[in-house]
């Protein structure tokens, strides 16, 4: 029995081992783990959870922050109403099923962007002033998550995301109330800040799937010059770096282990006077949104990397196409640099999973934007209640050309399809259901990402917005007939390819379903042989004329083949194509 009792011992002992891959931390210019293994995070933020922003919810322009949007809210269903609407929200954005979706498409990290009222009460509501209050709900809701990330194998990062005031002039992202002192203008903003991050590292020492902590997000504020709104012009950094080496010296207080990230001013990207490094488990992040994903990009910080012996990573990055996202992605990992993209979901198809509006809160946002009449309160509540069940994983549109984006089409070329298309005696494919692959091998189109911070002119990807975020162009369809979606905004030269399985060798019709006022062509190439050299579109009355083009006599061979619409002349709108064998 106590030789029994001895092997079991070291078999749990041992599976824990190999559960467990310790601690991260900065081993000079690289992350790794406690087996010395160089890790390259690869993760997404919770964006919309613990904080709400705007634009999230389809409400830019109608609230600045969060607390704006409270505030709506509670005029519409009241106080009660909305702590139930935002108990709800809170249980239901993030669950298991979402964490364990992110371990299976290949993310191994998370960040965590925290609100620092779901831990304590801000400075001016403490019944003490300079005493902390401590909320339970902030520290639940992370125990949680944490048990998720543990069982996925899946590292948690906590980023303090809005500080107690507020830490810039971007005031959606920290849900600042430019009525109060901001986290600069107030010591009790500090010590409260510099207070939490002491508990949340008390409560997180031991836990090795604790990835680290990202101290404070996208500091925006102009010290030296107040006119420099987004302290993008500092040159010195004074107050940011303080506040950065005091909140480190009470987390080694009480965790000495812990990797701890580090952000600049000007959204985590103006490092001047920030160095030399105060720590030495510490790691660079930076940020990067709209420019190009070229190596001077991000040379600075590789520069910083080399000069300081220390790790970089790029904490957040995303809102863009997918060509963007395949792009970006490369440049890290060629470079070694570890990424977490933003965000989860929100509404909007530019993440792996996309909110569903539902028709109730379409009248409020209306509502709020002054287009409609004011809801009743139970209307609204219904709506604002059915939100909270749209935002579960199981109920929002999951987008997989973005994961394959993500992932698969960073390490290759080849396309794969989008939808299975079984081509029989009469066989309809949408034009939308094109391959899933990289601009020029799956499609070709020519605006598909905005590069706006290097180019200075904002771009699209998908100017409809519609269905897939690739630079093909979709939008709502009009026709009788349809999955719901066209391509639109056709230009020469564009072209999108199929994979196609053929049932059997036959000659088949092809109808073409397309809207335009113009004359349009295209050719027909299968496995990149043209089949049809020049087929002249039917020109309808306009692009909500839809109007069928028959191609006769084409000759399909059994089995799988890669079938290409190429545009010749555009200025027209796809719908789809169908297929009739002609015996």
């Amino acid at each position: 029995m106590f030789l029994k009792q001895i092997i079991l011992i070291f078999l749990l002992f041992f599976s824990k081992q190999l559960f467990s891959q310790g601690f991260l931390k900065a081993n000079g210019k690289t992350i790794v783990n406690a087996k010395g293994k160089e890790i390259i995070l690869r993760g997404i933020g919770l964006g919309g959870w613990m904080l709400q922003e705007p634009y999230m919810l389809q409400l830019g322009g109608v609230a600045a922050n969060q607390s704006l949007i409270r505030s709506k809210i509670t005029d519409v269903i009241g106080e009660d109403a909305t702590n139930t609407f935002y108990n709800a929200w809170l249980a239901n954005y993030c669950r298991k099923a979402d964490i364990d979706s992110l371990a299976a498409w290949g993310f191994n990290s998370i960040r965590l962007p925290m609100h620092y009222n779901l831990f304590t009460l801000a400075t001016e509501q403490e019944p003490v002033s300079g005493k902390n209050t401590w909320l339970s709900k902030g520290f639940q809701l992370t125990d949680s998550l944490l048990s998720w990330c543990k069982a996925d194998k899946i590292y948690l990062i906590l980023d303090l995301h809005a500080t107690p005031g507020g830490q810039g002039n971007d005031v959606a992202i920290s849900d600042r109330d430019t009525s109060k002192p901001s986290l600069w203008q107030s010591e009790l903003n500090k010590q409260k800040t510099i207070a939490l991050w002491r508990k949340l590292a008390e409560r997180y020492a031991n836990e090795q799937w604790i990835g680290g902590y990202d101290l404070i997000n996208e500091t925006n504020w102009g010290f030296q010059n107040a006119s420099d709104k987004n302290g993008c012009a500092e040159t010195e950094n004074v107050p940011l770096k303080k506040m950065l080496t005091d909140i480190t010296d009470a987390i080694r207080q009480v965790d000495k282990k812990h990797v701890i990230f580090i952000e600049a001013n000007c959204w985590a990207n103006n490092y001047n006077g920030i160095f030399p490094l105060w720590d030495n488990n510490i790691v660079v992040s930076f940020h990067k949104y709209w420019n190009s994903n070229d190596q001077q990009s991000i040379q600075k910080f590789l520069d910083i990397r080399d000069k300081y012996n220390v790790p970089v990573w790029c904490g957040e990055s995303g809102e863009n196409s997918n060509v963007w996202f395949t792009d970006a992605i490369g440049l890290f990992e060629k470079n070694k640099i570890g990424w977490a993209w933003w965000p989860l979901k929100k509404f909007g198809l530019n993440n792996p999973l996309q909110i569903k509006q539902n028709n109730g809160y379409k009248q409020l946002i209306s509502y709020w934007k002054g287009q409609s009449p004011k809801p009743s309160q139970a209307d609204a509540f219904t709506a604002l209640m059915q939100l909270t069940e749209d935002i579960k994983a199981e109920n929002n549109n999951m987008h997989k050309d973005v994961i394959d984006a993500m992932f698969r089409q960073v390490n290759s070329f080849e396309t794969i399809p989008f939808k299975q298309h079984i081509i029989k005696p009469n066989t309809i494919v949408f034009a939308v259901d094109y391959d899933l692959g990289r601009n020029h091998f799956a499609y070709m189109d020519n605006d598909s990402a905005d590069y706006h911070v290097s180019t200075g002119k904002r771009t699209a990807g998908n100017r409809g917005g519609q269905y897939r975020n690739d630079g093909v162009d979709i939008e709502a369809c009009t026709d009788s007939l349809t999955n719901g979606f066209n391509v639109g905004w056709i230009e020469d030269g564009e072209w999108l390819q199929y994979t196609i399985n053929v049932e059997k060798t036959d000659l088949y019709n092809l109808n073409i379903r397309i809207a335009s006022g113009h004359e349009s062509n295209i050719q027909i190439l299968v496995n990149d042989v043209a089949v049809v050299e020049n087929i002249s579109l039917k020109e309808g009355a306009g692009d909500k004329d839809w109007e069928t083009t028959t191609v006769t006599n084409i000759h399909l061979t059994k089995g799988i083949s890669r079938f290409k619409i190429f545009v010749v002349k555009g200025d027209f709108k796809l719908n789809y194509f169908e297929f009739i064998s002609i015996k």
